[in-house]
C-alpha cells in the first residue's frame, strides 16, 4: 500500500509549522516533526549512555534504535521501541544535547532511514527544510512556503515572550540564517523543481491550508 506524504518545506518564520499541524489536522494523519526525532535520539543517547562522540558506539547505538511516531488525539507521539517518550524528549538537557548530535552525521543518515520508514506506514505531512528535495524526493505533493522577510520577522518576534528582544535584530539573524541555509553544499534550502510555492505574508494559516487543500 501507498502512502500520502505531504512536504512542506521553507525559511525560518514562513509558517510551517502552525501550517503543517492544522493541514495534518484537516487530512486526519500524523504531522512529523524532525526536531522530536531528533531529541528523541538525544534522549535515548543520555538514557543508554552512549559515548555518541565516539564513532563505533555511535554506530552500535544507532543499529538498535527504534522511532516511530503516532497520531494520538491529535497529536504526533514519539515511541521508542514501543513506548512512548515524548514527555521526556523537551527537556533543556536534551535540547542541547540533540542540538550536539544533530551534526553528527551519522545520526542525520539514521533520521532520514526513519523518516522514511515512518512514511512507509502511514499518510503523513513532513515539515522542515529538505523535506521535498532530499528526504522526500518522490512525496505526493510538496509545498515550499515562503513570505516576506519582515513579515516572517515579525511573526518571530511577537512569538518570543522577552520583552528585551529587538525586532531589527531578529530581522538580521533571520536574514543571515536565510543566506547560510541557502548557500550550504549539503542539503540547501530551495525548492524542489515540482514544489508548488506558497507565499503567506498575507495569508493566514487557515487561508494557507485552504490554498494547499485545492492541490491534494
Amino acid at each position: 500500500m501507498t502512502y500520502r506524504i505531504i512536504t512542506i518545506d521553507g525559511p525560518a518564520g514562513a509558517g510551517k509549522t502552525t501550517v503543517s499541524k492544522l493541514l495534518a489536522e484537516t487530512l486526519g494523519c500524523v504531522r512529523v516533526d524532525t526536531g522530536a526525532l531528533y531529541r528523541a535520539v538525544a534522549f535515548e543517547i543520555d538514557r543508554q549512555q552512549t559515548a555518541w562522540k565516539n564513532d563505533d558506539a555511535l554506530d552500535l547505538f544507532l543499529s538498535g534504535l527504534d522511532l516511530n511516531v503516532v497520531l494520538e488525539n491529535e497529536e504526533m507521539r514519539v515511541l521508542s521501541s514501543g513506548k512512548d517518550i515524548t514527555p521526556f524528549i523537551r527537556t533543556p538537557e536534551i535540547t542541547l544535547l540533540a542540538s550536539a548530535t544533530s551534526a553528527r552525521p551519522a545520526v542525520r543518515a539514521a533520521l532520514l532511514d526513519i523518516q522514511r520508514r515512518i512514511a512507509r506506514q502511514q499518510d503523513a505531512v513532513f515539515e522542515g527544510r529538505d523535506m521535498g528535495t532530499v528526504v522526500f524526493p518522490d512525496a505526493t505533493v510538496k509545498f515550499f512556503l515562503v513570505a516576506d522577510l519582515a513579515v516572517r520577522a515579525k511573526r518571530r518576534f511577537d512569538e518570543m515572550p522577552d520583552t528585551a528582544k529587538e525586532l531589527s535584530r531578529i530581522q538580521a539573524d533571520m536574514a543571515a540564517r536565510d543566506d547560510q541555509d541557502t548557500r550550504r553544499t549539503r542539503a540547501p534550502l530551495k525548492p524542489a523543481p515540482d514544489a508548488i510555492l506558497i507565499d503567506s505574508s498575507r495569508l493566514t494559516a487557515p487561508q494557507v491550508v485552504e490554498e494547499m487543500r485545492h492541490h491534494l
